[in-house]
């Protein structure tokens, strides 16, 4: 059994013995085995051990936390674990390197020595070393793969202890020339670079050579953490996917090495990869026989039924519904076969992902949550009650049901702390507020998950806040921000989103496309229709449905009518076939304004109707209010502007509440129009009243419009103020006003479009 574990580590570990890239013995039949590097380690470990006593706490303390990365990790230069110890303890780095090169240039038995001498740090009353710490399992594992070892092996290995070191040494003297020949500025900015690089950088992760079980493991289980919890910081898709290569030149059947590769492959979209690499997984799995204890035939049908299942999820991912149906349908029918509960409810809620692309039904989802906690499946459950939530808010059940059914998944959640879900939970609340239009629940949730994360203590240097969830809160808070004019705010959170969702990771869609409407905003409020045309292909890339919408309301800014009508006509049938209500109402406002600005005002009314009934079937109050200013305008236009202030009292308030600064800057530009219009009939005393408080008003939008830098709303505002000011009299203010509307107007092009027939 020695001689066969001595050969496998021979021809793997000192000369890997490829036949067509293929490892013919498999690498990982030893759990551990003894390298240079280790033997470094083991120095280490002796020389803490002796100046125990000598070393101060603080030193100790760096000491204990450099040693569990330094054992786990792949192997490295001698040079680089001198220097990373040299950071914690200088002392005793010179130390090893001394006792390290004792034994390099000495003699066999000296290497035979120290590893007789490690059998003590275990002995006494009182040991240096406890068998089950951390530290004594990593010596007993070096003690017996060192055991057992050939003669022939043990040669090897002190010759590979000779080179690790001589290498050091000639690395060192090439290090001292090269100083010679460099002047102090160009050492000092090199060695300030060096210092900069920490001890333990992941790009440096490399596995140099074959990698041990549990070296592995490590390197396989810490990158999929990362993937999972903090992206950034796991290593790059193209050096992790070079990683991987490399240990399964090593061992093809390394079956986690292979979903870790899917894993890698899906955060940079690549489908074939990604099903290559899944497939090989389950095959691997299979194989090895891994993946149950229990018979051959259930250990199959078990591998089968879950990668089928996960070719389903994968093809939903990338929205090839038809192969992702086909996959369900067989994972469906090998977990019937063998009873398997669990993964008929995974099954479950998949093909309910499934049938919402095809029609809205709830039952499957319904009976999906009841079978889950009937089998005790809490995560399943709780995403389950939440995909619920989301149908139901869109298709405009109550608001205060759907809070209630969230307060109690929330309850599963804090019940198995299951905190991943609670943030879902919290991000998923904040996006309902908005579909709401209540702005100011949506910001309290959005402050809620960034508080819970800055106070969730963190594992192990890894954040829990680099998740979708976080991503869509944050995103939100930009929105939020711009639309009350905070640019520089806004700026800043798009500025942190980049810097923690890169451009390469999974949830950078989220921002690029908050962030491109946020441009687009800006470039129509301040006239620039151009620069909003640019933006609309960026926008369209990331969302079809919103680029057609924005194309549209250039056009209509543009006075380009019938091609902006065409557009949204072919955008409105689109929108009702997928049942996007909210985008419909958006459409048939704007729609409603194209009639207007053709002096079709008597056609745009029961648009505005339409618009109406289904804003008020769905719950959604602000885009409710934002059509009964539309309807005001109307009955303005129409001549009835005493009916058009009894409606503006209704509408106005949530406006003011939780609108944007620029629909609230319009509207109450409209309060000052209806009111004018009103005071024609009125008693001379009452008409100035009427004025005064419209000039008010007025002074109120001016301060909203230059809030977001919105020039022409500016321009009228002035334009209007100048003529009451004129009619009541006041020269001075009307000229003043005169003046800023004149350099306003040079500024800005003017379309021709009558003041009156404009609201936004």
């Amino acid at each position: 059994m020695a001689g066969g574990a001595g050969a496998v580590h021979e021809s793997l570990y000192f000369n890997p013995m490829l036949t067509n890239g293929v490892v013919h013995a498999n690498v990982f039949g030893v759990r551990d085995w003894v390298t240079p590097h280790k033997m470094a380690l083991l120095v280490l470990l002796s020389e803490l051990g002796r100046a125990g006593p000598q070393l101060g706490l603080l030193e100790r303390r760096r000491l204990n936390r450099l040693l569990p990365p330094l054992l786990q990790g792949p192997d490295m230069a001698l040079s680089r674990l001198r220097k990373a110890i040299e950071e914690c303890c200088p002392q005793l780095a010179g130390s090893v390197h001394i006792r390290l090169k004792l034994m390099a240039e000495g003699e066999l038995k000296d290497m035979e020595q120290f590893f007789d001498d490690l059998s003590d740090s275990f002995s006494g009353t009182e040991p240096e070393v406890h068998k089950t710490s951390v530290v004594g399992l990593f010596l007993r594992h070096m003690i017996l793969a060192y055991n057992k070892l050939s003669f022939s092996q043990v040669y090897k290995l002190y010759t590979a202890l000779q080179q690790y070191f001589h290498k050091d040494e000639k690395k060192d003297g090439a290090d001292e020339n090269e100083m010679e020949l460099t002047n102090p500025e160009e050492l000092d900015g090199k060695m300030e670079k060096e210092e900069l690089d920490g001890p333990l950088r992941e790009e440096e992760m490399a596995c140099s050579g074959p990698l041990s079980q549990k070296q592995a493991e490590y390197f396989l289980s810490q990158q999929a953490s990362l993937l999972k919890n903090d992206e950034t910081k796991a290593l790059a898709p193209a050096s992790l996917q070079k990683e991987l290569n490399n240990l399964l030149k090593f061992n093809p059947d390394f079956a986690e090495a292979h979903y870790l590769s899917y894993l890698n492959n899906l955060r940079v979209q690549d489908v074939f990869s990604s099903t290559h690499s899944l497939l090989h997984y389950f095959d691997r799995l299979i194989l090895t026989g891994a993946e149950s204890k229990s018979n051959g035939d259930e250990g199959y049908g078990r591998s089968l039924r879950y990668a089928a299942l996960n070719l389903a999820a994968l093809h939903c991912r990338f929205g090839h519904y038809q192969q992702a149906e086909l996959a369900l349908q067989e994972a469906i029918r090998i977990a019937q076969e063998s009873n398997d509960h669990v993964c008929l409810q995974h099954c479950l809620s998949w093909l309910y992902i499934l049938e919402q692309k095809i029609f809205d039904s709830c039952v499957l989802l319904e009976h999906s949550v009841n079978k889950s906690l009937h089998f005790g499946l809490p995560y399943l459950a709780s995403l389950g009650i939440q995909s619920l939530v989301q149908q139901r808010a869109f298709a405009g059940k109550a608001a205060n049901k759907l809070m209630d059914a969230l307060k109690d998944s929330d309850l599963l959640h804090w019940k198995h702390s299951l905190s991943e879900l609670i943030d879902i939970s919290i991000a998923q609340k904040t996006a309902i507020w908005r579909l709401y239009g209540r702005s100011t629940m949506a910001l309290q949730q959005a402050q809620t998950l960034l508080s819970m994360n800055s106070l969730e203590a963190v594992n192990v240097g890894v954040q829990q806040n680099n998740t979708e969830s976080f991503a869509v809160v944050l995103c939100h808070l930009a929105e939020l921000h711009a639309e009350q004019g905070y640019f520089a705010a806004a700026a800043e959170i798009l500025k942190h989103l980049k810097e923690r969702f890169p451009p390469n990771s999974q949830h950078a869609q989220l921002w690029m496309l908050f962030d491109q409407k946020i441009q687009f905003e800006r470039a129509m409020n301040d006239g620039r229709y151009h620069a909003a045309d640019s933006l609309v292909a960026g926008i369209t890339a990331l969302n079809s449905i919103e680029g057609v919408y924005r194309k549209a309301i250039v056009l209509k800014a543009q006075n380009q009518m019938s091609e902006a009508h065409k557009l949204l006509q072919k955008l409105l049938i689109h929108c009702q076939k997928i049942k996007n209500t909210e985008m419909v109402i958006r459409v048939l406002l704007s729609i409603a304004e194209l009639y207007w600005r053709s002096s079709c005002h008597t056609i745009a009314l029961p648009v505005l109707l339409q618009a109406l009934a289904l804003a008020r079937e769905y719950s959604l109050q602000y885009l409710a209010s934002e059509t009964v200013l539309n309807l005001a305008f109307s009955q303005l236009i129409l001549g009835i502007p005493e009916q058009a202030l009894n409606i503006l009292h209704m509408a106005i308030e949530p406006v003011l509440a939780h609108g944007a600064v620029l629909d609230k800057g319009c509207a109450m530009f409209l309060v000052a129009k209806c009111q004018v219009a009103s005071a024609a009939s009125y008693a001379p005393q009452k008409k100035i009243e009427a004025l005064e408080s419209a000039i008010l008003n007025l002074n109120e939008a001016k301060t909203y419009f230059a809030k977001v830098d919105c020039k022409e709303q500016l321009r009228d505002v002035l334009y209007f103020q100048a003529r009451l000011f004129h009619t009541l009299g006041k020269t001075q203010e009307r000229n003043k006003c005169a003046m800023l509307f004149r350099q306003l107007h040079q500024e800005l092009p003017a379309h021709g479009v009558p003041l009156i027939n404009a609201f936004k």
